[in-house]
């Protein structure tokens, strides 16, 4: 990870102390636990796959350019697949590169059937028409979820995805497993990407929260989030969410990844959220830490989605 896993650790082990003591501080949600977990049954899985029939699930990622978030999330999910048993193969292309040469390397996993999963590492560069390339993706083998028939399935009520976006799967995971009521709830989703903030409302909106949604030319956004039962903060902004913006008792999600310089770090550099955290153990009933929350579930979740791909293509139950 970014920061010494010692320290992180420590960090957490510090804030829920200080929780603990104090009844008016937050309690952590650790997404880190909750990840380990859901990928020790995934390795169980993938061991009975390969004793079975002698196959194991094959994940591919396709990386543009050297974002700094990006580099670290591929870093990432490297990991995790070797942690499991997972295949995994990447195709790294320059920032230069047309969107012909991304079409042609997922053309090429589409096609290859040891390949269950390929997810297009987003944000691409601005000159990228994203949907034009979403589309050539397969839809069995779009485990990120963005395809534009998983998006409409997830927003039809009735239908069902194929693949549920691994982040606002990773948040309703995190709620769920935390025993967070979300049915009648208000919720708010500050950010409105393709990628968090639009499947998370939807998601929100599957389990019957009454859901808003923040974006940058809402009005008086403070005053919306709260309101909100439930935060879930995707804008991409470090440090936007203040204590003033939270309603005592919320429960607050912090999607946000955000590099900051820091020599000291391994990287050279650190991840805050969009939540001032340290204003919202204050505040809130319970929140994400990040590092450590949010992200290791959306990992999880792309495992998970992966594992089924590949069982629904090698007829494996």
């Amino acid at each position: 990870m970014i920061e010494p896993k010692k320290k992180q650790r420590k960090v957490l082990l510090l804030v829920n102390l200080f929780s603990a003591a104090n009844n008016d501080s937050a309690r952590i949600i650790d997404g880190r636990s909750s990840a380990e977990e859901i990928k020790s049954s995934i390795a169980i899985e993938v061991s009975r796959m390969k004793e079975s029939i002698g196959k194991v699930p094959g994940l591919a990622v396709i990386l543009v350019g050297q974002r700094r978030d990006s580099l670290a999330y591929v870093r990432n999910k490297i990991m995790a697949c070797h942690e499991v048993g997972f295949r995994f193969s990447i195709a790294e292309l320059p920032e230069s590169c047309t969107e012909d040469d991304v079409c042609d390397a997922l053309s090429n996993y589409n096609k290859n059937a040891s390949i269950h999963g390929i997810l297009v590492q987003l944000p691409l560069p601005q000159h990228f028409d994203e949907g034009k390339i979403l589309n050539v993706l397969s839809l069995e083998k779009d485990v990120d979820g963005f395809h534009p028939l998983n998006i409409g399935n997830l927003a039809i009520q009735g239908r069902e995805p194929l693949f549920i976006p691994c982040t606002a799967k990773g948040c309703i995971e995190l709620l769920l497993s935390s025993d967070v009521e979300i049915v009648g709830k208000r919720a708010v989703v500050i950010g409105r990407s393709n990628i968090v903030g639009l499947p998370t409302f939807l998601l929100l909106q599957r389990h019957h929260a009454t859901v808003s949604i923040v974006h940058a030319y809402s009005e008086n956004p403070e005053i919306i989030t709260r309101e909100a039962d439930i935060l879930v903060a995707a804008a991409g902004v470090p440090n936007l969410v203040r204590g003033s913006w939270l309603k005592p008792g919320a429960v607050v999600l912090d999607v946000g990844i955000n590099p900051i310089e820091d020599p000291e770090s391994e990287h050279g550099y650190r991840l805050i959220g969009d939540v001032c955290f340290e204003e919202a153990v204050r505040i809130a009933s319970a929140v994400t830490p990040v590092p450590g929350g949010v992200g290791p579930m959306t990992v999880a979740m792309l495992l998970l989605n992966t594992l089924e791909a590949a069982k629904r293509a090698l007829c494996f139950t």
